[in-house]
């Protein structure tokens, strides 16, 4: 296809299987004979791709999510004395918690705030410990769970038991599975909540920081190729915190396909259901400025791709 159409440069966004395509399409085009250039660019919520210091479109939800339950944890708190104590926030991120740990945020509003990491194994005995003393203590408490919270042997607690295209087990259910549990254990009544596609899909509160990110890698992910550059991925690395300063800079793609990012340990704190100051530093300027898009008639007004087939220039074939 690619000798076809004379394409020579191939550009690919995504997460960690988005970047293992892409390297292997760099390799199969040296066994091909026919020269590809292919440059990955990091787009990916779940902000586990290594070397880059944050991945576009995290920072993003991270704002999404810490406002959402900032929100929602001030209506549970104007209710907690006659009727709710507890709201559990459902996340994605299926082996990091990056997302999840942006939850934790609401701590510095003053919303007491339990978060459950895809990197610390759940203990439900001293997960319901903790929720009970928040919620003696402040009358409510939030729980933020990321959808790949696990036991300890390995078993997710939303795994629903099917694959996904990758073949990675399909997850979604955590959270009423937690408020559950604190209905059992505690019986206060709860509500839940699943973000789901509303975290990264919420263009209308971007983070001025990620969209900006999002522009530079992309305009990054050219020149590269340009240059003459094959099999990298643009990354942002990070110069300082305060002011939070960054510049570009590149990673070869052999050291980050299928390669995840997870939590750094000194980012969760030492009884695993909340974020340090450090996370918190790593956190915040992801977060900065909004980014509003235009509106008309009240609604958001959004680019939609044509999506045009170029003409076809092979000629038709079966799958046998």
């Amino acid at each position: 296809m690619f000798r076809a159409h004379g394409i020579g440069y191939f550009f690919y966004n995504g997460g960690g299987d988005s970047a293992d395509t892409c390297f292997k399409v760099s390799q199969l085009s040296q066994v091909m004979g026919y020269p590809i250039q292919a440059i990955h660019v990091p787009k990916t919520v779940d902000n586990d791709l290594p070397i880059t210091d944050c991945c576009p479109g995290f920072g993003s939800v991270a704002k999404y999510v810490a406002v959402s339950a900032l929100e929602a944890s001030f209506d549970v708190r104007s209710m907690a004395r006659t009727s709710t104590k507890v709201f559990v926030l459902e996340v994605m991120g299926r082996h990091a918690g990056w997302i999840a740990a942006a939850g934790g945020l609401i701590e510095d509003e003053g919303i007491p705030v339990v978060v459950l990491f895809p990197e610390i194994v759940f203990d439900q005995v001293k997960f319901i410990a903790r929720v009970d003393a928040l919620v003696k203590k402040h009358g409510f408490c939030t729980v933020i769970v990321s959808e790949g919270c696990h036991h300890a042997n390995g078993a997710f607690l939303a795994e629903q038991g099917s694959k996904d295209a990758f073949g990675h087990a399909q997850l979604g259910g955590a959270a009423p599975v937690v408020a559950g549990m604190v209905k059992q254990a505690l019986g206060h009544k709860f509500h839940w909540a699943v973000a789901d596609y509303l975290q990264r899909a919420a263009r209308h509160i971007a983070s001025a920081t990620d969209v900006r990110q999002a522009y530079e890698v992309g305009a990054a992910a050219v020149k590269l190729a340009l240059k003459g550059h094959n099999a990298v991925m643009p990354t942002i690395e990070r110069t300082s915190d305060t002011p939070y300063r960054w510049r570009i800079g590149m990673a070869p793609l052999s050291e980050v396909a299928n390669v995840e990012k997870f939590m750094p340990r000194k980012f969760i704190t030492a009884d695993g259901f909340g974020i340090t100051p450090a996370c918190k530093r790593y956190l915040r300027p992801l977060i900065q400025g909004e980014d509003y898009p235009r509106y008309r008639n009240g609604m958001p007004v959004f680019a939609t791709l044509k999506n045009v087939a170029v003409p076809r220039k092979l000629a038709a074939f079966e799958l046998s």
